[in-house]
């Protein structure tokens, strides 16, 4: 297996002789997130559409949690210039055109369940939690999951989880469908090696058709959706309830919103 690490050193991108490739963020233990990461992460993706010995990604992480969410302190650009958005890089991810299974070890939370629901595949184990924890904080869903939670789950069960912010264990995960396997932790990216290597094995123009005509205008969905959530989240971020979710979620208690 050979390897290539982004820029950053945070995403390293290893190519099999089984035509899988891994790609692995490195920020353990819960692998935060930020524009340069999603950034990195695009990139690669993007890279190995182009590459003739890669027909199938596994997305993994080092550490106890798949990805936590996005770093809260991360320094915000400054306005009144063009900048490029965080989601702006999301939209990529959404973009590329090579099948990618998650091997999800532990937390996918917030923003790290958008990041989770990108991929074709998700293979959880017990250990494994799923949360859209937003309005736990005063905000808005972000990183696309106004579309990509109801397409998997149904529009019902995303309300609930959206609403609540409750955390789904990887077993309910499985069977209402946020995963696609179940397995013992230390079998997590065995198993999505191995959904991997099926996809591989089949006729890559096919596999790519296939993926295109079901996905169809996923991409195009996902920034309007995330046009929207960020606008949202922009005037969200102003109240003061969304400070007391910060708060109480540094603080480790209970928040006490008061809709202002």
């Amino acid at each position: 297996m050979s390897g290539r690490a982004a820029e950053n050193g945070e995403v390293t991108v290893a190519v099999g002789d089984d035509l899988v490739a891994e790609v692995e963020i490195h920020r353990p233990p819960n692998n935060f997130f930020d524009q340069d990461l999603i950034a990195a992460l695009a990139v690669a993706i993007e890279d190995l559409d182009e590459r003739d010995d890669c027909r199938a990604v596994v997305l993994c992480s080092e550490g106890k949690h798949f990805c936590a969410g996005a770093n809260l302190n991360a320094s915000r650009p400054a306005t009144g210039t063009p900048q490029r958005h965080l989601y702006d890089e999301a939209v990529r991810l959404f973009e590329t055109r090579t099948p990618v299974v998650a091997a999800i070890q532990g937390a996918a939370v917030g923003g790290g369940l958008g990041l989770a629901l990108m991929p074709d595949f998700r293979v959880a184990c017990a250990e494994a939690r799923f949360a859209a924890n937003f309005a736990r904080l005063g905000f808005i869903q972000g990183f696309g999951l106004t579309v990509t939670l109801p397409r998997l789950i149904g529009p019902q069960r995303a309300m609930e989880m959206l609403y609540t912010g409750r955390r789904v264990k990887g077993e309910e995960a499985f069977r209402i469908g946020l995963c696609d396997e179940f397995v013992a932790r230390e079998e997590v990216r065995t198993r999505a090696r191995a959904l991997a290597r099926e996809i591989a094995a089949s006729a890559p123009l096919a596999v790519r058709s296939i993926r295109q005509t079901l996905r169809g205008q996923l991409a195009s969905e996902i920034r309007a959706a995330t046009d929207h959530e960020k606008a949202e989240q922009d005037r969200l971020r102003q109240t003061a309830d969304f400070a007391e979710g910060v708060r109480a979620m540094t603080q480790r208690r209970q928040p006490r919103f008061t809709g202002a």
